[in-house]
């Protein structure tokens, strides 16, 4: 192998190993944005019914779960 290739393989390897840690760097904020996302559900449960057969948290307005679909006391 004479040295021009020798160098190119050199940045080959180089190459590739910068893009494996940007892939690794990605993956990890991507991880650490997807935890610190705020829940969807309320945190308090004030004015609300819970279902007595699964524990979901509903709205006193509603009749029925709506997550699963039993009827509210």
């Amino acid at each position: 192998m004479d040295q021009t290739s020798q160098i190119l393989a050199v940045i080959g390897l180089a190459a590739v190993g910068i893009l494996i840690v940007v892939v690794i760097l990605r993956r990890d904020r991507m991880t650490a944005e997807e935890s610190s996302r705020d829940s969807p559900y309320a945190v308090s449960t004030e004015g609300m019914k819970r279902c007595p057969s699964c524990g979901t948290g509903n709205l006193v307005t509603d009749a029925t779960c709506s997550s699963c679909g039993r009827k509210l006391s």
